[in-house]
């Protein structure tokens, strides 16, 4: 196992810590740790060739939104959400050749994100708009769009031959559970309280990315 992983997995957990006792200064220094030594895992085991630069690129811009949403997720929501939201193109760009492999089933599953997802982003949107959270629904929208691409880009791996089955497994799981991540936040902030909401988001948020670099370093190295 890659030393690099070892330190990724204990910041991640050492986050979760941090979050859990509300201990400040231990979250500014695991949560960027978390993303800087899962990049130096990426680039070490791949040197980031071919469409593995979009996802080192993806680790780097997620990199910028954590520090932006760290520091205040009031103040520094939308820049934050922008910068999360180029990550996600960066991650359909590097899935574009899974993607574009249409079949019968990811259609099917297409289908099925498309409508999950759109019950999900109405239903926050029909809170943010009693909230007065008005100016922030376009960019809440097209994020969640944007996301629905990713995850389906994802799981577009799991019928595509040239990807490795547990690469595809990887990518998938880790999709799914950032998608969960952005789900639990979106929830907090413009819904209602969820239990220990701010622990399960880092969770899950972590897990999703490292399990997506997981499959990509998989496939690719």
């Amino acid at each position: 196992m890659s030393i690099w992983l070892i330190l990724t997995l204990i910041f991640a957990v050492l986050e979760a810590f941090a979050v859990s006792r509300n201990i400040q200064r231990l979250e500014y220094l695991a949560k960027p740790a978390v993303l800087v030594c899962l990049f130096l895992w990426l680039y070490t085991s791949t040197g980031l060739q071919g469409s593995v630069l979009w996802f080192g690129m993806g680790i780097l811009l997620s990199l910028v939104g954590d520090v932006l949403l760290m520091i205040s997720l009031e103040r520094f929501f939308l820049p934050g959400l922008i910068a999360f939201l180029f990550v996600h193109a960066c991650y359909i760009t590097g899935f574009r050749d899974a993607a574009t492999n249409i079949s019968g089933w990811s259609l099917i599953w297409l289908a099925f994100i498309a409508i999950n997802i759109s019950r999900l982003i109405r239903r926050i949107v029909q809170s943010m708009r009693q909230n007065g959270e008005d100016r922030l629904v376009l960019p809440v929208v097209v994020y969640g769009i944007v996301i629905s691409i990713m995850l389906y880009a994802a799981m577009s791996t799991i019928y595509d031959e040239r990807w490795k089955t547990s690469a595809a497994f990887f990518v998938s799981l880790g999709a799914i559970l950032f998608v969960a991540s952005d789900t639990v936040l979106a929830w907090m902030k413009f819904v209602s309280p969820v239990k220990n909401g701010r622990v399960w988001n880092v969770t899950l948020y972590h897990l999703g990315q490292i399990g997506l670099i997981a499959g990509v370093i998989s496939q690719f190295d």
